[in-house]
């Protein structure tokens, strides 16, 4: 039996093209065979099938169509972000072009924790990693040296161009900036509002941190009133804290008043971190930016690009104000990061990451910057955002649904008119198991919602007419 082929090397284009296109026609036929957002049949008929189709998981002799058939069943089997009437999660339909560059890391398959396995790839993370940080820490019309304002504390004791590492996405951001801020200032509190996401609550808990301090966020946005309470109070007895603040919350993609909480954060001495992982995307639009005002004031920032950035997963970064802050992540180790290699030149990678082996996701994201630049991303955030706008108008004109609130981004929670909870979640469950729509769940005020988080910017206003004319019939069932 001859050895199979290569991704890499001189024959792996050749060896790749064929399988290439069984890929592409599996990917193809199994949409169809799907015929809509999600299959239908719920989770064991799913099961089922795939179960069935792939037979003995580790026969004793290989086939040949397997390539093809397990990418039929999993295309069969997805659900298709691309789809628009698959608008549960934060959940974006990636970029071909991104894609296309996601294959060629996966076929050049470079390691990102040594020079010597990544000599292009490491150069490509350190010169987008370093713009995407300078973007992040660009001075904005409220920081205080735009306003004429004394300088709050600290204000001056950190260099404002900042760096960036890549991460899986917001989990690990979140839980690398709590490390970062406990690291910092030999221990630390966070303090984040009733409306984090719940991996600032776990990364806590890994970190062995004290509990945290949730300050109320009574209309989905952090109270600064109940945040300078609550800083106040700690002062004394809890030492260091890290406030939390969200941009783009999971529930209703609302952004906290950062440029208020930076000030209490810079009054009471505190260190501020900025989950921005779902709207840290305005940043790329020139109409939405605004809205991050005071962003630039955070020590860290969390930023997901797999949401609005469309980017196959994972695509995730965090950025440091002050990248000394980062030095607590080197630790050598002699095969990769030898002192004597160090000293000659070669880069030190380890200290990029909390992981050792990582792929090059940052080729994915330096080549979409590159092919649609700022203007060209700017515009499909900027369409999503209006979709999101036109979803709220459609609900809010029609009798049958009640709107939660106008979107501040692209997520809009609506419900049907005088249903309760248990006929929401029932909907919702009905939708999927039968294949027609993806929609997601939140319970903002304690009433069950309906969620849809348009991220597909090829949806028409028809698309959404024929969500809720869907989900209208399915409530009159």
């Amino acid at each position: 039996m001859s050895s199979p082929p290569l991704a890499s090397g001189p024959g792996g284009p050749a060896a790749l093209r064929p399988l290439l296109d069984t890929v592409l026609d599996a990917l193809r036929d199994g949409a169809e065979t799907r015929g809509g957002p999600l299959p239908a049949g719920g989770p064991q008929a799913v099961a089922r099938h795939v179960r069935d189709t792939v037979g003995e998981v580790l026969p004793r002799e290989g086939s040949d169509d397997a390539l093809r058939l397990l990418v039929h069943t999993l295309a069969a089997g997805a659900a298709d972000p691309a789809d628009p009437l698959c608008a549960a999660h934060l959940h974006c339909p990636p970029l071909a072009v991104a894609t296309a560059a996601d294959l060629a890391a996966s076929a050049l398959n470079p390691s990102l924790d040594s020079w010597d396995q990544a000599p292009a790839a490491s150069a490509l993370e350190a010169l987008v990693t370093d713009a995407l940080a300078a973007e992040i820490y660009a001075p904005t019309p409220t920081d205080p040296e735009h306003r004429g304002d004394a300088d709050p504390p600290e204000a001056n004791t950190q260099p404002k161009k900042g760096a960036a590492v890549v991460t899986t996405g917001g989990t690990e951001s979140n839980q690398l900036a709590l490390l970062l801020a406990r690291e910092a200032h030999h221990g630390t509190t966070l303090v984040c509002g009733a409306n984090a996401h719940h991996s600032l609550r776990r990364a806590a808990w890994l970190l062995g941190l004290p509990d945290p301090v949730v300050v109320p966020a009574p209309a989905g946005t952090m109270d600064p009133a109940a945040l300078d309470d609550a800083l106040t109070e700690l002062r004394g007895p809890r030492g260091s804290f890290t406030v939390a603040a969200t941009a783009g919350t999971t529930d209703a993609g609302l952004i906290d008043p950062l440029t208020d909480i930076a000030d209490l954060c810079a009054a009471h001495g505190a260190r501020l971190h900025v989950d921005a992982a779902y709207g840290g995307g305005l940043l790329l639009s020139d109409r939405h930016r605004s809205r991050l005002d005071g962003l630039a004031r955070a020590h860290t920032v969390t930023l997901d690009l797999h949401k609005l950035g469309w980017q196959p997963v994972a695509a995730g970064l965090l950025a440091v104000q002050n990248p000394h802050d980062l030095h607590v992540l080197n630790h050598p180790t002699d095969y990769l990061n030898a002192d004597d290699d160090t000293r000659a030149g070669l880069p030190d990678l380890l200290g990029r990451s909390l992981r050792t082996s990582r792929r090059p996701d940052i080729l994915k994201i330096a080549v979409t910057l590159k092919t649609l630049g700022r203007q060209g991303l700017g515009a499909l955030v900027d369409r999503v955002c209006a979709l999101a706008q036109e979803l709220a108008t459609l609900v809010e004109a029609h009798p049958a649904f009640d709107l939660y609130d106008r979107p501040t981004l692209s997520t809009v929670l609506f419900r049907p008119a005088h249903a309760t909870d248990d006929t929401v979640a029932a909907l919702r469950r009905t939708l999927l198991t039968e294949g027609h729509a993806v929609l997601g769940r939140a319970a903002p005020d304690g009433r069950l919602w309906l969620k849809a988080t348009l991220l597909n910017p090829h949806t028409r206003p028809d698309d959404l007419a024929a969500l809720l004319k869907l989900v209208e019939g399915h409530t009159a069932r």
